[in-house]
């Protein structure tokens, strides 16, 4: 299958997923799901003409998402992929929360990804042009964090144990979690940009290898309490993936 085009033909991959997830009851499609309610957000801001660049932003928006289809189709058809990406594959169907699932697809994709998507879209450009742009998305996805804390309330119940142990750092966590990573994958890109296509070979396998690391955080936090609390979560969450999809998209 050719790579995607435009964001209409990524948001119809994006479901081809989806649905082929909750078929087989597939976490992947967790964060498929979550990416794919983003990537309708940043495509109504692109109709709308709100970037400085809408066309640019539509070109790196659509590389970027192809880096993540192609890891879903290789690591389908057992070929080889990021190890980001084949740390947040092969734990799919582990007993994680809901929001470990798919906080393991936004660090392989925002760290690694938006990176290497950035550094590719302004090859032979200058890169701070597309800077204000980049920004603006990361408005955007913050605004989506309040909408994707309740809507994660509706299937984790006991969401609001993180609340008690962190005084809301659940959304926070979220939150901060895309703003630190958008910060780091925009000095990834800087890096990789500065090198050029035929010297960023080891650095993007420095890049990734480091994602992985924050990826075992994800899978095992460092203090206890918080293990304690997300096994606790997990046990009282559903695992019908299509039932957590649907509670998620309902309005």
């Amino acid at each position: 299958m050719p790579r995607a085009t435009s964001i209409q033909n990524v948001l119809i991959e994006l479901d081809a997923i989806i649905n082929e997830c909750i078929q087989a009851n597939n976490r992947l499609g967790l964060f498929a799901y979550i990416y794919r309610r983003t990537t309708a957000e940043i495509a109504s801001e692109i109709a709308l003409a709100r970037f400085e660049d809408n066309t640019r932003l539509e070109i790196l928006d659509v590389e970027f998402a192809n880096l993540y289809l192609d890891a879903y189709k290789a690591y389908k058809n057992n070929q080889n992929i990021s190890y980001a990406w084949k740390f947040a594959f092969i734990n799919a169907q582990e007993p994680f929360t809901i929001v470990q699932h798919i906080m393991l697809g936004m660090n392989a994709h925002i760290n690694l990804d938006l990176a290497l998507a950035t550094a590719t879209t302004m090859t032979g450009l200058e890169l701070n042009d597309i800077q204000k742009d980049f920004n603006k998305v990361n408005d955007i996805l913050f605004q989506i964090v309040n909408e994707l804390q309740d809507r994660l309330s509706r299937v984790s119940p006991l969401m609001i144990l993180l609340d008690w142990v962190g005084q809301n750092e659940d959304e926070k966590l979220i939150d901060f979690s895309m703003r630190k990573a958008r910060e780091q994958s925009w000095n990834s890109a800087n890096l990789l940009w500065s090198l050029g296509e035929t010297h960023n070979a080891n650095t993007k396998r420095n890049i990734d290898t480091l994602v992985v690391k924050l990826s075992e955080i994800i899978k095992t936090p460092k203090t206890r309490l918080v293990q304690f609390l997300l096994k606790m979560i997990a046990k009282f969450e559903t695992k019908d993936v299509g039932r957590i999809i649907s509670k998620l998209k309902a309005d």
